[in-house]
């Protein structure tokens, strides 16, 4: 397997080096989402679990939102007009749930990675655990390849596991020799991407996992990592606060988004590619067009962002962040963001 890589400095903005057409086209989505959102910005949240929420995701066709919670449980809703409806509690798993993800084009198939050493696959149309497959560490993150053939399971020991999504049988494992953070797939499901405590974003040919490149992405540690609906393009959000949009194919930086103060850990694409969402301790969730770097819209939030997630459909943004209750305790609480203020 080969890869073309071009390193490049970063660009200011890429629509300046485009066709006047297709600059043109930017700058109209660009004033197009800015109009959405004046009249789109009603915020719904629901109580969820009886802790921090780690992390939420949508399901394929968008009917289906998963949470999962420091209290150890999954939650799934449903979208009812304009709220979130809580439709199921998964419990089984007997530590936080750290982060979960849905299969990529079956939407009942729902995976989670958790503090006590295993992997589960829930399915929502049965409303039960269909799988459980026990790891060798602390799990906190995971993926699932978008071919639906493979699951990724990484622990706090940076030690990688590999499952066979049919059989639900380990494949393999990957003992890595520096600290990962979180770990995606390309869209063709034959390249598997790493984020470092390093700043490297470290690209392996999968299944074989050999290394195919290693690049240095930020001078701080590089936290997360998400690809496009298309998978033309993916992004990095480092400790350095800033957000980085990567050409998948070329392996070259694009632009930056620099509007954050504090590292960034959580990042989300729209359904259409348009718009990239970042979490992160500031008091608010950064959206910014991709097309031309601009700001669309701040969403104010009191606390520390922990998950955000667009709705695969419509600009809806689920998210959840710290809050706490009148006691100080937490809220639990999973919010919507989008829905029309009318």
């Amino acid at each position: 397997m080969k890869i073309k890589v071009r390193l490049s400095s970063v660009v200011d903005t890429l629509v300046k080096r485009q066709p006047f057409q297709t600059r043109k086209m930017a700058l109209t989505e660009l004033e197009e989402l800015k109009n959405h959102f004046k009249t789109h910005t009603r915020v719904r949240e629901v109580t969820a679990h009886s802790a921090k929420v780690h992390t939420v995701d949508w399901n394929c066709d968008g009917r289906r939102l998963a949470s999962g919670s420091f209290d150890k449980t999954v939650c799934l809703f449903t979208v009812d007009s304009d709220r979130l409806v809580k439709e199921q509690t998964f419990s089984g798993h007997n530590d936080s749930v750290d982060q979960l993800c849905w299969h990529e084009t079956n939407p009942d198939l729902l995976s989670t990675a958790s503090g006590d050493k295993t992997m589960r696959v829930w399915d929502a149309r049965i409303k039960k655990n269909i799988a459980t497959v026990n790891t060798k560490g602390e799990n906190i993150n995971i993926t699932w390849s978008p071919d639906g053939n493979s699951i990724a399971v990484g622990n706090k020991e940076d030690l990688v596991t590999f499952i066979d999504a049919r059989t639900f049988k380990i494949r393999m494992e990957n003992q890595f020799k520096f600290e990962v953070n979180e770990i995606e797939w390309n869209k063709a499901s034959n390249l598997f991407f790493l984020t470092s405590g390093q700043g490297c974003i470290h690209i392996l040919d999968y299944p074989e996992l050999t290394t195919v490149h290693v690049t240095q992405a930020h001078p701080a540690n590089c936290i997360c990592i998400e690809f496009d609906p298309t998978g033309r393009y993916f992004a990095t959000g480092s400790a350095d606060a800033l957000v980085s949009l990567w050409d998948a194919d070329e392996i070259a930086c694009l632009r930056t988004f620099s509007r954050l103060d504090w590292p960034v850990r959580t990042l989300s694409f729209s359904h259409d590619g348009s718009m990239l969402a970042s979490g992160s301790e500031d008091l608010l969730i950064d959206v910014s067009h991709v097309g031309t770097g601009e700001r669309v819209i701040a969403i104010p939030v009191d606390t520390p962002t922990f998950t955000v997630a667009w709705h695969p459909r419509s600009h809806l943004l689920a998210y959840a962040c710290d809050d706490k209750d009148d006691g100080n305790r937490d809220a639990g609480t999973v919010k919507l963001f989008g829905l029309s203020n009318e």
